[in-house]
């Protein structure tokens, strides 16, 4: 396992649709490992491939005693709704608030190209959220919630 650089807002890559996994072999597997470290390391609860430069849909979770490896991962149910502050390694000094939902489904692949459904709730969801949002080129202040909230500076 190593620790790679994150990447930081304003690097193109954070603003791409990335692309869908198609081998799940023994490189997935270092680059998951990889970003769980590099995560841990920057102290952060999720972080996604394109944070670390990689254009592919994969991404980890950890809050508490949950850790998520998601491959390919879609949101397929959500109820509820959480505002809180969010922030971002990629986007450090900046936080807002983010309305996002309180519980979500989401059906994603492990390592090995099984098939798991999850359903999450609380901070695990508003993180499963903000990583697969970077997946797909959105930035968690790109949902600003400005009812009655400002922005506030880490």
């Amino acid at each position: 396992m190593a620790i790679r650089d994150i990447v930081k807002d304003g690097e193109p890559i954070l603003r791409k649709i990335c692309r869908r996994v198609e081998n799940f072999d023994d490189k997935l597997g270092r680059l998951l490992d990889d970003m769980h470290e590099t995560m841990r390391y920057a102290d952060g609860v999720g972080l996604a491939a394109p944070q670390v430069g990689i254009s592919r849909r994969a991404a980890v979770v950890e809050v508490g005693d949950v850790y998520i490896e998601m491959v390919n991962p879609e949101i397929i149910a959500t109820s509820g709704v959480q505002v809180g502050q969010e922030a971002c390694l990629s986007v450090p000094n900046r936080s807002c608030m983010v309305e996002r939902p309180m519980h979500v489904t989401v059906k994603y692949y492990d390592r090995h190209g099984k098939e798991h459904k999850g359903e999450y709730s609380g901070l695990v969801a508003r993180a499963c959220c903000h990583e697969i949002d970077h997946l797909d080129g959105h930035l968690f202040y790109d949902y600003e919630y400005k009812h009655g909230y400002h922005k506030v500076n880490v």
